[in-house]
């Protein structure tokens, strides 16, 4: 079981549920920071003085306050924790329900665990703790399906961009200029109708703006 735990959690009502499950469990070496950088400092000081948390349970929305940070959310505060500690357990604890979104959690951030916040969200994330120390993953059930569609990965930073720029209202005869302007590649009007005509039949949307409300739906952007 863990050692060390870090919570990352910005509401107090929340952090003190989370305690609550690490008590029951038996884990009382814990700490909490409702700030990304502040949790991140707890990390760069455990890994200093050779006391390395094993385990991070993070939210992904924090709400700002007026503080200056360079760590906007939870997929920014792993990123930045795996870079200098890549062996840590990381389990998010999140309301997120946009699919493309939770699939890059594991895909692209390759955590541990992903426990849905409702009605059963503390027991799901005790039996979370209990499999990620496992060396398994665990995901609520209501969320399970998104792993097994494979829609999110076949679509890349190029087809994000792609979506982005559409939802900023840039048309797609625009599109060429736009990414020459921003070095983005590649830019060509060919290039960019492949794509526009591949993702519409990937996502089966009508047009442009289908497309883009699909894609919001989804967590994409």
């Amino acid at each position: 079981m863990f050692k060390k735990i870090l919570i990352a959690e910005d509401l107090d009502s929340i952090s003190l549920a989370v305690q609550h499950v690490l008590n029951e469990l038996q884990l009382h070496l814990y700490l909490h920071d409702k700030y990304c950088e502040g949790a991140l400092l707890k990390i760069k000081k455990a890994i200093m003085d050779n006391e390395p948390f094993d385990l991070l349970i993070t939210d992904l929305s924090f709400k700002e306050d007026g503080r200056e940070s360079k760590l906007a959310s939870g997929e920014d505060l792993i990123e930045a924790v795996k870079a200098i500690q890549p062996n840590i357990k990381v389990i998010v604890y999140s309301v997120e329900e946009k699919e493309y979104r939770i699939k890059s959690l594991f895909e692209k951030l390759a955590i541990d665990g992903f426990v849905l916040k409702g009605r059963e969200s503390l027991y799901q994330l005790k039996t979370a703790i209990k499999t990620v120390a496992q060396n398994k993953t665990y995901i609520s059930p209501e969320v399970h399906h998104v792993l097994q569609n494979k829609t999110g990965s076949q679509i890349d930073e190029f087809d994000i961009n792609l979506l982005k720029h559409l939802s900023y209202g840039i048309a797609q005869e625009d599109m060429e200029n736009v990414f020459k302007e921003k070095g983005i590649k590649p830019s060509s009007k060919s290039t960019i109708e492949k794509r526009l005509g591949k993702l519409k039949i990937l996502f089966k949307a009508n047009n442009p703006v289908h497309l883009v409300a699909i894609a919001k739906d989804l967590g994409i952007i």
